[in-house]
């Protein structure tokens, strides 16, 4: 169940990593783009944050994870 979490939060931090190479590069925000400046677009940030926050401070357990236990 957990290394299915983590390819989802790996998903969605490559999705918002994208999105911020496009702004960055083009200037052009594609979550804005499909879902326009609504509540939506807001609460897509607000997941893709929590998956940042997720991967990152749980970075130690995750390789621990898929590495099967062993140090």
């Amino acid at each position: 169940m957990m290394k299915k979490i983590d390819c989802l939060v790996a998903v969605m931090v490559v999705i918002g990593g994208i999105n911020w190479g496009l702004v960055g590069f083009f200037d052009f925000n594609l979550i804005q783009y499909l879902f326009g400046r609504t509540w939506v677009d807001r609460v897509i940030y607000v997941i893709i944050g929590i998956a940042a926050l997720y991967q990152g401070f749980g970075w130690k357990s995750i390789q621990h994870r898929w590495k099967g236990g062993r140090k």
